[in-house]
């Protein structure tokens, strides 16, 4: 299983906790604000909160939560939300980049230093880890009773990279950032909700720790997703069978 697909596994595994899932909801709430404040509050003319919709109910998040979100998306006197990137390194040269959504940027950039700086390492200048990783559309798909190989023939015309199938039994669906677009609209067209569907920065090289220097790695990356304003932590730690274990 490909890095991407393994963190996605952990991040369903513990999105299954309560204080966990409360993370999740807000985090999901805050995006579909974002979204109704960019495009409007229909689903059918803005792909962003059709996406963030769909997001939300493969977390199993209440309709109530969702229309709530939706009207104070549409709230003019509500918080405006920036989103703003954050790059830099941990220990043993381990490649970050933490993507936010704040209402408060000098809040956000003070706490993101901070974990940076509290557990040895250093935030670098926005740009500087771009060559590092691409943006991907990583799609999740119940297996159900789908064949596999029809599947797969029906996504390559859409665009697919990587189509794999987890023990959990999930499909994992790879695109280019340029196809993202165009899967979710195959997507759609097959009568399927994808459990999650979002773009994400994948590493071109991952590093082999340690295990006792990934774990520490990965308390740190935990630090960043348990803050407010973050709503994603892409990192280029190769995730393997031991740490996985562990985790």
């Amino acid at each position: 299983m490909s890095g991407h697909s393994k963190w996605s596994t952990i991040k369903r595994k513990k999105g299954a906790l309560d204080a966990k899932r409360s993370k999740i909801f807000s985090k999901l709430i805050k995006e579909i604000t974002v979204a109704v404040k960019e495009g409007g509050p229909d689903p059918e003319g803005n792909p962003r909160l059709r996406l963030a919709i769909a997001n939300a109910k493969g977390q199993s998040m209440p309709k109530d939560n969702i229309e709530r979100a939706i009207s104070k998306g549409k709230d003019k006197d509500g918080a405006n939300f920036s989103e703003v990137t954050y790059e830099g390194y941990l220990p043993n040269g381990i490649a970050v980049y933490v993507e936010c959504t704040t209402d408060n940027l000098q809040r956000t950039v003070s706490n993101i230093r901070a974990i940076f700086n509290k557990y040895g390492g250093s935030l670098s200048t926005n740009g500087s880890l771009s060559f590092m990783f691409d943006r991907k559309g990583i799609f999740q798909v119940p297996k159900g009773d789908i064949d596999q190989d029809e599947f797969e023939m029906e996504l390559i015309d859409a665009g697919a990279e990587e189509l794999e199938l987890d023990e959990e039994g999930f499909f994992h669906i790879t695109t280019s950032l340029e196809d993202f677009g165009s899967m979710m609209k195959k997507l759609e067209e097959l009568g399927i909700e994808p459990e999650s569907a979002e773009l994400q920065r994948i590493p071109n090289d991952t590093k082999i720790l340690e295990l006792e220097d990934a774990q520490k790695i990965m308390k740190v990356i935990e630090l960043f997703e348990d803050d407010d304003d973050v709503q994603n932590v892409f990192h280029n730690l190769e995730l393997t069978d031991e740490l996985m274990a562990e985790m």
